[in-house]
């Protein structure tokens, strides 16, 4: 969910209202915090934010410091806690415990966690249902790595044998969301930059010393870098399969070889101790914060601050441009500089030229509105190139000459209603269960197999018993009308379906959805407004797990026109809006990009006569 950067769409403070709805949200969710543990996480007296990113999801982080909660669905339903919520409150929520700390890398890596990188068994195995949040833990560590949602309940792990994803992670340690707190702690020496050891302070007292023990820097590196790694034909190091993992004798050496050396290690580094940044250690004074603020502000403004994006409100330049380009363990705050506030310093670089900033009196916010990529500052300044790793980069490129779209899939199934329950507990079917139409059908027919219902002298007749009749018919014939005593079998199975309960599964990629009813077609309308001028609607994007930012973003750029996303009045769901009539060219794209049937694509055309 955090793999990747996602720019912030807006952010602003939280209202008192909006906060007692937070904590009213969170007490809801996890029923093992208290109010003690809510002010630990939520102090009364620190300001709080909220950034909207476009993909509906909140994040709700203590202003100047780490996110503490984020939202999936924008409504409180799926709030969950950040790795630095949980690092204050660990017993928030319950931990899967990994069998070893190199699980831990996979985990970092963006992998979702299975159940043989688990230490867990059958008869000691904790109960829970599919859908609840769950954290990561490494062994020796109390601090969570990671949090998601359970893919399966303890009885369904157990029918399939401990196989198959656990968890399916939404946020861990050092992904995007991560990087969006202004003061990056670790909670203990066990936290290194690709794999969560345990913690050296809890197994051995440590040493500390000036410089590091050469020999146990070297002994740990080598433990880290001899760790079992599967490999591809062409030689590229994959993530192994945890089934790889499950010899104990193996997990156990490895585990305490790296625990050996870490003991041996000294955890201070020119005077650094790990954990704590370098701002911490030699704080900075005000003449050099303002020198970090401009060359921050230089490299955004060279890197991610793009013409077409503007303008842009401070806010959204500050979280989204500006810090992520400071330096890796800095602390960059506005307050410790001669500024003090936001909008003074980029009023400042204003009043030099580099940029022209516009304030908004009513929102009391300044924007940046236009940046001169003819001054002599920004000509003058060198921006500092981006280091990308290769696995990240091989796999944007993969994801790009992919079509990811296309894995789309819908399946209408049914589900036994009052009308058909009979008919399923009379062959002792299972009347909790989806059906699809082949199955349902068959249903049926075993059951008139087993009443022996077929007409002697013509057997694709069947006789109506009661219970089939009922099953059938009941209901649906006017009052003094008569029942039909027989039918022809080809009329059977689509009469029985028709009396199911409809459901439908749309698959989208990883993500599946089961809803009742029949699955609704998008709607693409063409109408005319303002004269001439035509614009396209298309709606209907939830039901076929389609983001409408992400589309119109698309859809922008392929048209090269204007795009808008709002809601629909009085309805669940969101509008896409598109400037011109390309009605036929949208449909084309939804069937070729995103492997729509054309049969749930509903077009009407209100600007022919």
């Amino acid at each position: 969910m955090f793999k990747k950067a996602i720019e912030v769409k807006s952010q602003q403070r939280l209202s008192g209202a909006d906060r007692k709805k937070l904590k009213r949200a969170i007490r809801e969710r996890f029923p093992n915090a208290s109010d003690a543990d809510i002010d630990i996480l939520l102090p009364p007296k620190v300001e709080i934010t909220v950034s909207k990113y476009p993909n509906r999801i909140l994040v709700y982080a203590l202003e100047g410091d780490c996110p503490m909660f984020y939202d999936i669905d924008g409504r409180g339903s799926e709030l969950f806690p950040t790795v630095f919520a949980l690092w204050k409150v660990p017993h928030l929520l319950p931990a899967f415990l990994l069998k070893g700390a190199e699980v831990s890398r996979f985990v970092l890596g963006g992998a979702d966690l299975m159940f043989p990188g688990i230490q867990i068994h059958a008869e000691s195995l904790p109960s829970f249902s599919a859908g609840e949040p769950w954290t990561v833990k490494v062994p020796g560590n109390p601090a969570p790595i990671a949090v998601g949602t359970t893919t399966m309940s303890s009885t369904e792990a157990l029918k399939a044998g401990l196989r198959g994803k656990a968890l399916k992670i939404g946020h861990y340690y050092h992904d995007s969301l991560w990087e969006l707190a202004e003061k990056c702690c670790v909670p203990n020496a066990g936290f290194l930059q690709d794999i969560v050891l345990e913690d050296p302070a809890l197994s051995s007292p440590v040493k500390t010393s000036d410089s590091c023990d050469d020999d146990s820097l070297v002994k740990l590196t080598n433990v880290i870098e001899h760790m079992p790694e599967a490999s591809t034909t062409d030689g590229a190091s994959t993530i192994p399969d945890y089934a790889d993992m499950e010899d104990p004798i193996v997990m156990n050496g490895v585990s305490e070889q790296i625990t050996t050396a870490m003991v041996d290690l000294k955890f201070e580094e020119s005077g650094l101790c790990v954990g704590s940044s370098l701002s911490e250690q030699h704080p900075l004074s005000v003449e050099d914060m303002d020198m970090l603020l401009d060359k921050c502000l230089l490299q955004a403004l060279h890197t991610t601050v793009k013409d077409k994006d503007l303008p842009i409100p401070g806010s959204i330049l500050w979280s989204s441009h500006v810090l992520p380009c400071r330096p890796s363990g800095i602390t960059l705050d506005i307050k410790k500089s001669s500024y003090k506030k936001l909008s003074k310093w980029l009023q400042s670089k204003s009043v030099t030229g580099v940029i022209s900033v516009k304030e908004d009196k009513h929102k009391k916010e300044v924007s940046l509105v236009a940046v001169n990529r003819n001054h002599s500052d920004y000509l003058s300044f060198k921006p500092e190139k981006k280091k990308v790793d290769k696995h990240e980069q091989s796999a944007t490129s993969a994801a790009s000459e992919g079509q990811p779209h296309k894995l789309f899939d819908v399946v209408e199934l049914y589900k036994p209603n009052v009308h058909v329950n009979s008919i399923f507990s009379a062959i002792g079917a299972d009347t909790g269960k989806l059906y699809n139409a082949s199955e349902a059908s068959q249903v049926v027919f075993g059951y008139i197999e087993k009443e022996k219902l077929a007409k002697q002298a013509e057997k694709s007749v069947v006789i109506l018993d009661a219970t089939l009749c009922d099953a059938l018919f009941k209901g649906t014939i006017k009052k003094g009308g008569m029942y039909p005593t027989e039918i022809h079998k080809k009329d059977i199975g689509p009469i029985f379906v028709s009396r199911m309960q409809a459901h439908h599964v749309v698959t989208r990629g990883s993500d599946t959805v089961v809803r009742k009813g029949s699955l609704k077609p998008l709607q693409i309308v063409t109408e005319r407004r303002q004269g001439n001028k035509k614009v396209t609607k298309l709606s209907g994007l939830e039901s076929f797990l389609i983001d409408a930012e992400t589309l119109a973003s698309e859809l922008q750029k392929k048209f090269a026109c204007s795009t808008t996303v709002s809601e629909l009045p009085g309805k669940k769901g969101l509008e896409v809006l598109v400037q011109g009539g390309v009605i036929d060219d949208l449909a084309r794209h939804l069937v070729e990009q995103y492997g729509i049937q054309k049969r749930y694509i509903e077009v009407l055309d209100k600007t022919k006569k």
